[in-house]
C-alpha cells in the first residue's frame, strides 16, 4: 500500500523538525514502512495495517503540534507508542493556559482579573475590559479569540481600533491608506504574531479568517461566528461605539478594551466607553472587568509609573477643583459688593 498524507503547510518545519530529523527517526520507529518527506507531503509505503497506523500517528502528532506549538523528540516516541490512540488527550496540565503561541509559548492569564476575563468570556456573549496600559487587557482577548478559532467555535477573528491621532498627525504618515492605518493597529499584529506561526497567520490574513481593520470599516456590517475585539475603545465616540456594538451577529463574542486614561479624542466628545459603562452595566450577557496596576505584566517600572501619574493627575485635578471653588467665591464676593454698594 502507498500513502500520500498531506500536511498542512505552516506545521511542515515543525512536524519534519530541522533537517527533517524528525522524518528520520519516524523512520526508524516505522522500521516496516518506506517513508519519503516531499514538500508538504509525506509518502508511506508498506503493509496496510502498519501505513494506517502510520497516518493515525501523524494526525496525533500534527494535533500536538497545532495545541503546543512544538514537537519533541520525547513526544513523538510517547504519541507512537500509544497502544490505543482513543486515550490520547490534549491536556495541558495547566488550567491556566489559554494556548500555546509560537514555538510552544504557553500564553496564559496570569492576574486575578486576566482570570476573571477568561471565566467571563465563558459565560458572556460581550465583555468590556477597562484598565490601564501592560495590564493584558488586549493580549489576553487575542489570545481567547485564537483559541476559539483553533478549537473550530468560531470561523473567524476580527480586530478593530479607533484611527485616533494620539499627538502625530495621521496625513503625514507616508504609503497609501493602509499604511497610515497600520502603525495604529500594530499592537493588534504584535499579539497574533506570538500566538501562531507566521506563514499561518499570513495565510488566514488573506483568507480574511483574520482580519484587522480600522472601526470606520465595521460600518453596515453584521458579524457572525466571530470573535470580534475592538481595542483602544477609550477613543471611539458614543455614536462609533453604538455602531460598533450593534453589529454583533449570530455565534459572536465582542470584547472591548481601553485605557480611560489615555483619552485622545478632542475635548469636546465624550469618550463611548465611559457612556458604555453608564448604559450597559447591569444588561444580562454584558459584563465589565476593571484591571488595575496589580494586573500590569510589563516590566516592573511600568506600575510606578502609571502609579505616579495616578497621583500626580489626582493632585492636577484636586488643585483644578480649589481653583475653580475659589473663584467661585471670589464671584460670589463681588455680587455682594455690588449689590451692597447699589
Amino acid at each position: 500500500m502507498e500513502k500520500i498524507i498531506e500536511i498542512e503547510p505552516s506545521i511542515v518545519v515543525g512536524l519534519f523538525g530541522a533537517q527533517n530529523a524528525n522524518v528520520d527517526l519516524l523512520s526508524h520507529i516505522f522500521s516496516k514502512l518506506k517513508i519519503v518527506a516531499r514538500g508538504n507531503t509525506l509518502k508511506a509505503i508498506g503493509e496496510d495495517s502498519e501505513v494506517e497506523l502510520f497516518e493515525n500517528r501523524i494526525h496525533l502528532l500534527e494535533s500536538h503540534l497545532e495545541q503546543f506549538g512544538k514537537l519533541t523528540e520525547t513526544d513523538i516516541l510517547n504519541i507512537t507508542a500509544l497502544e490505543d490512540d482513543r486515550f490520547y488527550r490534549l491536556n495541558s496540565g495547566d488550567k491556566n493556559i489559554i494556548l500555546y503561541g509560537r514555538e510552544g509559548k504557553a500564553i496564559k492569564a496570569i492576574t486575578p482579573n486576566q482570570k476573571r476575563l477568561v471565566d467571563s468570556a465563558e459565560k458572556n456573549d460581550m465583555v468590556f475590559v477597562v484598565g490601564p496600559a501592560g495590564t493584558g487587557k488586549t493580549y489576553t482577548a487575542v489570545a481567547l479569540a485564537v483559541r476559539a478559532l483553533k478549537n473550530k467555535q468560531i470561523r473567524r477573528i476580527i480586530l478593530t481600533r479607533p484611527a485616533v491621532e494620539a499627538g502625530e498627525n495621521l496625513g503625514f504618515l507616508p504609503g497609501d491608506l493602509r499604511d497610515k492605518l497600520d502603525p495604529y493597529l500594530q499592537p493588534l499584529y504584535d499579539a497574533l504574531w506570538d500566538m501562531m506561526p507566521m506563514q499561518k497567520l499570513m495565510s488566514y490574513m488573506e483568507d480574511k479568517v483574520v482580519e484587522i481593520a480600522p472601526l470606520a470599516f465595521m460600518r453596515g456590517r453584521t458579524l457572525d461566528n466571530a470573535y470580534v475585539i475592538l481595542d483602544e475603545a477609550q477613543n471611539a465616540t458614543s455614536a462609533q461605539l453604538k455602531m460598533f456594538l450593534t453589529r454583533m451577529g449570530k455565534n459572536a463574542k465582542f470584547f472591548i478594551t481601553g485605557d480611560i486614561t489615555q483619552i485622545d479624542l478632542p475635548k469636546n466628545q465624550q469618550s463611548g466607553l465611559i457612556q458604555a459603562d453608564r448604559i450597559l452595566r447591569g444588561v444580562p450577557g454584558i459584563d465589565f472587568i476593571y484591571m488595575d496596576t496589580k494586573d500590569v505584566v510589563r516590566h516592573h517600572l511600568v506600575t510606578k509609573i502609571i502609579t505616579r501619574y495616578e497621583a500626580y493627575e489626582q493632585v492636577q485635578a484636586e488643585k483644578a477643583q480649589a481653583e475653580r471653588v475659589a473663584r467661585q467665591a471670589a464671584k460670589s464676593a463681588d455680587t455682594v459688593e455690588k449689590t451692597d454698594a447699589e
